[in-house]
């Protein structure tokens, strides 16, 4: 069986966290997390250009490929969701500049995918992160969450093949439920 190496992002303008995990058939293996954090003295765009460009360097160090990303939870302050907004395009622009396909989970996706239940807080998702990759150590939290989503992944992209293979392309509209996915278009291609 072919290795996939995954790269799960958890953007954050102040703190993204990163995972990189590998699966061949139904085992995991950890490879490597953390977290970028963009000098808080640099300007919103500065903090952007730090996080896309840290993403890349993950990128070019592990040669992932495909990436997860967490989408937006609902927010009550629209300032904090714009913002939120802004890190994550950075962070998909980075991977899709990277090559990669992203896919996109609802943060109550990977929690059940980790840990079974879609109301998990931080810590039982840590812990679970933890026990499913074998670590012996706990990542922050950021970094734990973005291996949560690179976990997702891997067990939700039978899922993907299927919805890409055009199961879903004979619907009307997006899958509901399914992750969003996204491709660089090759030069000069088109959107429809």
């Amino acid at each position: 069986m072919k290795e996939e190496v995954i790269l799960g992002i958890d953007p954050g303008s102040r703190a993204t966290g990163y995972g990189v995990i590998s699966r061949i058939g139904n085992r995991l293996r950890y490879i490597d997390t953390g977290v970028i954090r963009p000098d808080r003295k640099l300007n919103f765009p500065g903090r952007l250009d730090r996080l896309y460009n840290g993403v890349r360097e993950v990128i070019g160090r592990h040669q992932p490929a495909v990436s997860g990303v967490e989408t937006i939870f609902q927010s009550v302050n629209v300032r904090s969701a714009l913002i939120l907004g802004h890190a994550r395009g950075a962070a998909m622009l980075a991977a899709i500049h990277g090559g990669l396909e992203v896919f996109e989970y609802s943060p109550s996706e990977i929690k059940q995918a980790v840990a079974g239940y879609g109301r998990a807080d931080k810590s039982q998702v840590q812990h679970m992160v933890c026990i499913l990759l074998n670590l012996t150590f706990r990542p922050a939290a950021d970094a734990a969450d973005a291996l949560a989503v690179a976990i997702c992944h891997a067990n939700s992209s039978g899922m993907n093949t299927i919805i890409s293979s055009g199961a879903a392309s004979r619907s009307s509209g997006p899958v509901s439920g399914g992750p969003l996915k996204y491709q660089k278009k090759p030069a000069g291609g088109r959107s429809r």
